[in-house]
């Protein structure tokens, strides 16, 4: 793959002519602390590889160690059975995105979004170690609330067995952001319409006891209001 000239930096990714958008490029970022945090964030990535010649795109939950993400479902689904039969791997594109505003402006074409959002090209594979593995899950449970994965009873061997987990490294990445206000055009600026941008926020409801709950059990201290 042909790489675009970029300076050393072990706090950057390499762009590529894959990362490299074709619009906006000014808004892309290679920086690693910037695209673990944007990971780190979301809840729920996209999952796009290609079956039978046509492109499938999956909503799934995942997990960061360090440059490797971590997917996981039934062995029995179409992406993690693909993994284990393709060699070496399955390419796969996987995507986050954070929408942070709504950007009205006074025209309807200015119309437009703040955003953060991260977009992974490589090859998936299979977890095959069974120290991995268990690792791995934990990373996904405490993606979705840190620290719940030490509060809560561990897979057994039959629930690891009819679970597989993927990787994929993170080597050809990149993130692109949209930040700031309005973009009218200056003839626009005394129209009658009002233009701004809305935030919007992410953020912990209350949590809503199960029913079969012990009376007295605590709050853990992870999903108090603050938070």
């Amino acid at each position: 793959m042909q790489e675009t000239t970029a300076p050393p930096d072990a706090a950057a990714y390499t762009p590529t002519d894959r990362t490299v958008p074709t619009r906006s490029a000014e808004r892309a970022s290679y920086d690693k602390p910037l695209v673990h945090a944007i990971l780190d964030e979301g809840y729920v990535c996209h999952l796009g590889f290609v079956r039978d010649g046509a492109p499938v795109v999956l909503p799934t939950l995942y997990g960061r160690v360090g440059d490797r993400l971590y997917v996981h479902g039934s062995t029995g689904s179409r992406p993690l059975r693909m993994t284990g039969t393709a060699d070496p791997g399955l390419p796969v594109c996987l995507t986050v995105t954070h929408v942070d505003g709504l950007v009205l402006a006074r025209s309807a074409f200015h119309h437009s979004i703040n955003y953060r959002s991260v977009v992974v090209h490589g090859v998936a594979r299979d977890v095959t170690d069974p120290d991995e593995k268990c690792a791995a899950l934990d990373a996904l449970v405490d993606h979705v609330v840190p620290g719940r994965a030490a509060d809560s009873r561990p897979a057994n061997r039959k629930e690891l067995a009819a679970t597989a987990v993927i990787y994929l490294d993170l080597d050809e990445v990149s993130a692109k952001l949209r930040t700031g206000g309005v973009n009218d055009e200056p003839e626009d600026l005394d129209l009658p319409h009002w233009a701004g941008v809305v935030p919007l926020r992410k953020g912990y409801g209350t949590p809503l006891p199960d029913a079969d709950l012990p009376p007295g059990t605590a709050l853990p201290a992870y999903l108090t209001p603050e938070r």
